[in-house]
């Protein structure tokens, strides 16, 4: 049985191949994808079902341009699934099948309705997609720390100290994190440790966190 993260790859080089810029969990959303301003979203699940739907039907209130993604059944010639498609297309929703080879093939397309009003939740989704420098998460991983641009900020700001210290107005001139005291101060992730008033430096969690994510520090 594959798993959510095995359909990201497939979907994600079907989506590149057309165009779009992918990033993987933006904001509990699997995939999120953008080309020419325009915002697609596709939910993975490894088996056609009611949490789907469900899913799929609320990342609607985000954007139009939806699809669900599930592995590539053994026989789609069957009276449940022609009853499958006509439910995806009376809510709007593209559905894609991801073969064992990784072939995508999309089995309807969604509904899209002129554009509403900028959701709140449409406004944090990009404001994340944009944010990020790359793609360093697997759509449907549970479980497992996310690159965020929040992350990524302060892995910025650690990679900046190294083995210094250093007060928070020289890292926003270095970083251009105008976030950086606040980052300093609240330490999410337990990086950084204050030396006096003012002036930090890595904890020992710190230099671990430059090894970890070396890979996104290079990108």
């Amino acid at each position: 049985m594959p798993r959510e993260t095995d359909l990201y790859l497939p979907v994600k080089k079907y989506l590149t191949k057309q165009g779009f810029s992918v990033r993987g969990e933006v904001l509990d959303c699997d995939l999120a994808a953008m080309i020419d301003g325009e915002l697609l979203i596709v939910e993975l699940k490894t088996a056609f079902n009611l949490d789907l739907v469900i899913q799929g039907n609320e990342r609607k209130r985000i954007c139009n341009n939806v699809y669900l993604a599930i592995p590539q059944p053994k026989n789609l010639q069957t009276p449940r699934w022609r009853k499958i498609l006509r439910l995806c297309r009376a809510l709007g929703l593209g559905l894609l099948v991801v073969s064992p080879g990784g072939l995508v093939q999309p089995l309807c397309h969604p509904v899209i309705s002129p554009p509403s009003k900028s959701s709140k939740q449409r406004d944090l989704l990009l404001k994340e997609f944009h944010g990020r420098s790359g793609d360093y998460n697997t759509g449907g991983s549970r479980g497992c720390p996310l690159v965020t641009v929040y992350r990524e900020q302060a892995l910025q700001i650690a990679n900046f100290i190294g083995d210094s210290q250093q007060r928070p107005k020289d890292i926003i001139a270095a970083t251009g994190i105008d976030t950086a005291p606040g980052i300093l101060q609240k330490n999410f992730y337990g990086w950084f440790q204050r030396v006096e008033k003012g002036v930090y430096c890595l904890s020992p969690q710190g230099y671990q966190a430059l090894l970890d994510y070396a890979d996104v520090l290079d990108s």
